[in-house]
């Protein structure tokens, strides 16, 4: 299930804080301000959340990562009740925080919808989607439509972003369902294996 916070200038920090594994504190305290520090206890926040209410799990969940950074949770709560636990990612940007949660591996992107920059787009979007983007309505949004499916499939697959941008989508069949938001500034692309 996805969840989504895109009301982050209502967090109260310190009460998020107070709901944080110690883990996830030292995390979100690296950051130098505290919208980014809202935004990252935000997605933790959605993911204790999810697993409270689909799993009935009340601990605040620890990560263990990947050799590229995916985080998944860790011992004791790597098994429920002898059940694997699901799957999760977890996302930010300045305007929501994004949590996705399935018994399948699974990737989120969620990215603020800024201006176009046609440098950016021609070196990581290939001919077929610049084509997309030079046709749309709204040249920024399909950009980021695109550039979270990209992250969301690089998310999925555990690898993190690339020098080869241009192949992601084209590389193995996915699942892929995005939702723009346009009246609050941003997109998000979940990935899930086809």
């Amino acid at each position: 299930m996805i969840y989504i916070n895109d009301q982050l200038e209502l967090i109260d920090l310190e009460a998020a804080m107070a709901r944080l594994s110690q883990q996830r504190r030292e995390q979100v305290m690296r950051y130098k301000f505290d919208s980014l520090r809202r935004q990252s206890a935000a997605a933790y926040l959605l993911l204790c959340d999810a697993l409270e209410k689909e799993y009935g799990i009340t601990e605040a969940p620890v990560f263990e990562y990947g050799e590229h950074g995916k985080p998944q949770l860790s011992s004791p709560l790597g098994r429920q009740g002898g059940v694997p636990l699901p799957h999760f990612n977890l996302s930010h940007c300045r305007e929501a925080a994004a949590c996705i949660v399935a018994r399948q591996p699974v990737g989120i992107d969620v990215e603020s919808i800024r201006r176009y920059n046609d440098s950016l787009a021609r070196y990581t979007m290939n001919d077929k989607e610049l084509r997309r983007i030079a046709d749309a309505e709204s040249p920024e949004v399909e950009f980021t439509r695109l550039w979270t499916q990209k992250e969301a499939v690089l998310k999925l697959i555990g690898t993190g972003l690339r020098n080869d941008m241009k192949s992601v989508l084209t590389d193995a069949p996915y699942l892929l369902e995005t939702v723009v938001n346009t009246q609050r500034g941003y997109a998000y692309s979940v990935a899930r294996k086809g």
